[in-house]
């Protein structure tokens, strides 16, 4: 009886000893509920044919067929990080060191036969090596091109030996509510898995800070599912999946996919410049809707009403002024922010569009080039702009962005330190800068968050802040 008790407590005790080794060193909990491209452009291969959703009487929705053309394109990513936890009684008991290799897990879509790969940004953040598995089972280390943290996109490669079958790029600008549409990724690690549902809405914005534009579907999306593929019954990419609302983690109803049509320009932008490129339309739009309508005395509801037009911009110069209702851009209809803001994620600077305005009740269409971004606003800041050679030689500098505005609710404290309108900000957390993609990238290093700021004062003293 005894011999039996001690071969049971020594399985017993062999099974926790497996069990935390498990917990401790390979799974990383996902703490997130929210799961949330030179001579010539590089081009993605992309098929723009609409989808057929329509049936004949008596006849069902077949999706194998566009479940075989896109599962063996779905890859399974994982993350290696370092974890530096607290040292614990166990670490000091077994001399062990309190850093710990953790695994993080997503999904990604091969969307050329060498071996491009797009996933989202938060499934391979901060990874210290990456590596892929495909639904062969074969296995591959991966290289991270670049990563847009704004559309939460991620460009990887793999070197295979063989031509990789991979998903064609949709057209999300087209698809329509209520549209069939399947989900393809590896929800908690069960791997190929599949799940069906309809366009529930387009535009979406989750932020409430008018800078996504998402598909909303109700097929079924889990952690694990990330950076995986939303496609039609074409079998053509419409969409990466990247969020959930959820109180518990878990699929509850709704998913949210980053359009299509963005990660397109998104992964081509990134393969030829290195980063991502956004024009802009010179505006400052405002959202139209009954109180707004009433207070400016017209009818409207929906479409953006241009509430500025920024000198010199684009809009300017093609004629759009203020008061102007913004209700298309090209073939598409803008009925919100959302909606404008994701139309102009698919497009970079020097691209020009149609857009259809509403001006004393008649329609005009006027063809606007866009311009490069050239502003940014940093809270703890205000407004910086890109600078011009006068600017800089006025401290005998090379680089730089000038502050245009500074923030009202902290404007007299950096006002009394002798920082104003015209002072230049030279580094961000350590990072030069001279454009706004430098300081975008300096911020997204960091979290999205500024430790450390080097202004040039407007008597040319140079300082240096920081923040926590």
């Amino acid at each position: 009886m005894k011999k039996i008790f001690t071969l049971v407590f020594a399985s017993a005790l062999g099974g926790i000893l497996t069990l935390g080794s498990y917990k401790l060193f390979i799974e990383k909990e996902n703490p997130t509920v929210f799961e949330q491209s030179k001579a010539s452009p590089y081009t993605i291969p992309a098929s723009y044919i609409t989808n057929n959703t329509a049936l004949a009487k008596g006849e069902t929705i077949d999706f194998t067929t566009a479940a075989e053309q896109t599962i063996h394109s779905v890859v399974h990513v994982k993350n290696t990080t370092t974890s530096s936890g607290q040292t614990t009684f166990e670490d000091l008991l077994f001399g062990r060191r309190s850093q710990r290799p953790q695994i993080g897990t997503g999904s990604g879509v091969i969307i050329s036969a060498d071996g491009l790969i797009v996933t989202n940004n938060h499934v391979i953040d901060g990874a210290q090596s990456i590596t892929v598995t495909l639904n062969n089972n074969k296995t591959y280390e991966a290289e991270l091109i670049g990563t847009d943290p704004k559309t939460d996109i991620a460009l990887l490669r793999i070197n295979a030996d063989e031509d990789l079958p991979y998903t064609t790029f949709g057209d999300s600008d087209h698809v329509k509510i209520g549209e069939w549409v399947l989900a393809v990724g590896n929800p908690f690690n069960l791997t190929s898995t599949v799940t069906a549902g309809i366009i529930s809405a387009k535009s979406r914005d989750l932020s409430g800070s008018y800078g996504q534009s998402f598909i909303q579907t109700d097929a079924a999306v889990n952690p694990g599912n990330s950076g995986g593929a939303l496609v039609n019954t074409n079998g053509k990419l419409i969409g990466i999946n990247t969020a959930i609302t959820s109180q518990t983690g878990s699929y509850v109803g709704y998913s949210f996919a980053v359009p299509s049509n963005i990660a397109k320009k998104v992964v081509e932008d990134l393969m030829e410049f290195g980063n991502v490129q956004n024009g802009i339309l010179g505006i400052i739009p405002q959202s139209l809707n009954t109180a707004l309508a009433e207070k400016i005395g017209i009818t409207e509801t929906e479409g953006i009403y241009v509430r500025q037009v920024e000198a010199n911009s684009g809009a300017d110069k093609a004629g759009i002024e203020k008061g102007d209702i913004i209700k298309k851009m090209d073939d598409v209809t803008i009925s919100k922010f959302s909606e404008l803001k994701g139309y102009l994620n698919t497009k970079r600077p020097n691209d020009i569009i149609n857009v259809t305005i509403l001006r004393d009740g008649a329609e005009k269409t006027f063809p606007v080039t866009l311009f490069k971004n050239e502003t940014i606003n940093i809270p703890s800041i205000g407004l910086l702009k890109t600078t011009t050679k006068k600017d800089l030689s006025k401290y005998d500098l090379k680089y730089g962005l000038k502050i245009s505005r500074l923030n009202a609710d902290n404007s007299e404290e950096w006002k009394a330190d002798g920082i104003d309108k015209g002072s230049i900000v030279t580094a961000i957390n350590g990072v030069k800068v001279n454009s706004v993609e430098d300081v975008e990238q300096a911020i997204s290093n960091n979290s999205s968050r500024i430790y450390r700021v080097e202004i040039v004062k407007n008597n040319g003293e140079k300082v240096s802040y920081r923040f926590r």
